[in-house]
């Protein structure tokens, strides 16, 4: 897939931070998800096929998700009960074939080297959250990191990611949302943040946007093009 080049005006501010989804940004998880939801969904008597599912689902809360997939209101206790147990299946999957995004913890390295503040800003709850980063070991690790679990409303709601700006004291306009989802690139629009669109699961025609700096297949591509060269950073 050609890499789109960051436009002129993509530059324009000076970067103070760059806010990295999870799930399919960070981590090659989707597929995983996607048989997680099928394991779950045959459980439960859910006819509904995983590829909804995820269109459904991606970006959105655990409640959110939950809600979706019953197509009826859930009280709260329900709804924990029954992330818990699709979760879980998720971990079990993925654990064996974990795997990062390609690239993704020598770009944060990299990123973090040259001043910039790295944050997370995740549907993903507490628990898939601590099974990334054990197993991701950054160094450094995230000055914050958002979840699904908070309270929020997930995406394409732009609270997560307007509160890691909050918490690491940045500017929404002089951050970059990193998203490899239609809900997480349109989150991103609504807090006034640009964006890189990470095509591991969605095409880059899916993932557009005036505010979409860059689409590229993984993190290798935005090392090889010196994407983090061109940003002009803030170093406040």
């Amino acid at each position: 897939m050609p890499d789109r080049s960051p436009r002129p005006e993509g530059a324009a501010l000076p970067v103070q931070a760059l806010i990295f989804d999870m799930d399919g940004t960070m981590i090659d998880s989707m597929p995983w998800h996607a048989k997680s939801w099928v394991a779950f969904a045959q459980r439960h008597g859910i006819t509904m096929p995983a590829d909804e599912i995820l269109r459904r689902t991606t970006g959105r809360t655990g409640t959110e998700c939950m809600r979706e997939v019953f197509e009826r209101e859930l009280p709260p206790d329900e709804c924990l009960a029954l992330v818990n147990e699709k979760e879980a299946i998720y971990r079990e999957l993925f654990d064996a074939p974990f795997a990062e995004v390609a690239g993704f913890t020598a770009f944060a390295r990299q990123a973090a080297a040259r001043g910039l503040k790295v944050a997370v800003g995740t549907a993903g709850d507490r628990h898939n959250v601590a099974f990334a980063l054990e197993r991701l070991k950054m160094d450094p690790p995230p000055l914050t990191i958002v979840g699904g679990d908070e309270g929020l409303r997930g995406k394409p709601e732009p609270d997560i990611f307007l509160e890691a700006a909050r918490r690491i004291d940045a500017d929404p306009a002089r951050c970059i949302v990193f998203e490899d989802a239609p809900f997480g690139i349109e989150a991103a629009r609504r807090a006034g943040m640009r964006a890189v669109a990470v095509c591991s699961t969605h095409g880059a025609d899916e993932l557009a946007g005036p505010h979409v700096i860059a689409a590229v297949p993984d993190y290798h591509s935005l090392l090889r093009s010196h994407f983090l060269e061109t940003l002009d950073v803030a170093l406040s």
